[in-house]
């Protein structure tokens, strides 16, 4: 599971669905994504990072 996405997002008061379509994604793909059942793409993971402000090190990182 990543934890960290999911963390941060609440952190910053988002749903699922803000992340996701900050990023242009459905909300089931934010979903696979913390769960850890869908890896995205480098860009992908760069866009989740900004939105967040984070960096993609923290927030995919082992």
């Amino acid at each position: 599971m990543r934890e960290q996405i999911r963390d941060k997002r609440k952190e910053l008061r988002f749903t699922q669905a803000d992340l996701a379509k900050a990023v242009g994604v459905s909300r089931q793909t934010v979903v696979a994504i913390e769960g850890g059942d869908y890896a995205p793409s480098v860009f992908l993971a760069l866009d989740i990072a900004k939105v967040l402000g984070s960096t993609v090190e923290e927030l995919f990182g082992d």
